[in-house]
């Protein structure tokens, strides 16, 4: 059995609702925390974590909000086949040169997908600021296998961190092979860590130096 959601086009009406939920919202910014990314973000996501079952309507048969700060999730819900998806709530405002958002751990990740029914979900919002106020021009809900390794990198926190290289380009494959996806996943792993070692290497060189270094200057130099 594959998910309903992503496997019609259930993810699209969800996408379409959460533009419309957040371009038809009251006013939630000041004019000064509206030139904010960290303002706007935590703001978008608080309104989602309040709605965001009632977007899902029929599809969600459990639904969570509370989580501890460190989990991989914002919010998490089951649909009505007992698929479990975890949703990471990311925001981009379009005008801005670059940045990099942090996805989730790689190993967090590979543990997650050890079980087919967990789907780790991407729900990016994009927005520019018009009057004050965040006006979203496109919304992305996407399990994280259908984001092409083109705009994927791998970050060096932990065991590795999974980043979007530019938020500006963010390219999409719908239905993408999970398992091709993880595999892809671990090439590129296999390719970094050495990158890594490497670098470790020449730090411990270096701090060896300094080490001889300061046991050849005299006590009270």
């Amino acid at each position: 059995m594959k998910s309903q959601i992503f496997h019609t086009d259930a993810y699209k009406d969800i996408e379409t609702k959460v533009q419309s939920l957040l371009n038809t919202h009251d006013d939630f910014l000041s004019p000064a925390t509206a030139e904010s990314p960290r303002a706007v973000g935590d703001a978008i996501e608080e309104i989602l974590r309040g709605a965001f079952d009632s977007v899902l309507g029929a599809l969600c048969s459990e639904y969570s909000a509370q989580f501890a700060r460190r989990v991989m999730a914002d919010m998490a819900f089951r649909d009505t086949d007992d698929f479990y998806y975890v949703v990471d709530v990311k925001t981009h405002r379009t005008d801005t040169a670059f940045n990099m958002p942090n996805l989730t751990s790689v190993e967090r990740l590979a543990r997650f997908y050890e079980d087919d029914t967990n789907y780790f979900i991407v729900l990016m919002v994009r927005y520019h600021i018009e009057a004050s106020r965040p006006q979203v021009t496109q919304v992305m809900f996407v399990p994280i296998e259908f984001l092409s390794w083109d705009c994927l990198t791998i970050g060096a926190l932990g065991w590795g961190q999974i980043q979007i290289a530019n938020a500006n380009r963010i390219v999409v494959l719908p239905q993408y092979s999970r398992r091709e996806w993880m595999l892809q996943l671990c090439d590129a792993l296999l390719e970094f860590y050495p990158r890594e070692i490497a670098k470790i290497n020449a730090r411990i060189e270096r701090f060896n130096t300094v080490r001889e270094f300061w046991l050849a200057k005299p006590e009270g130099k």
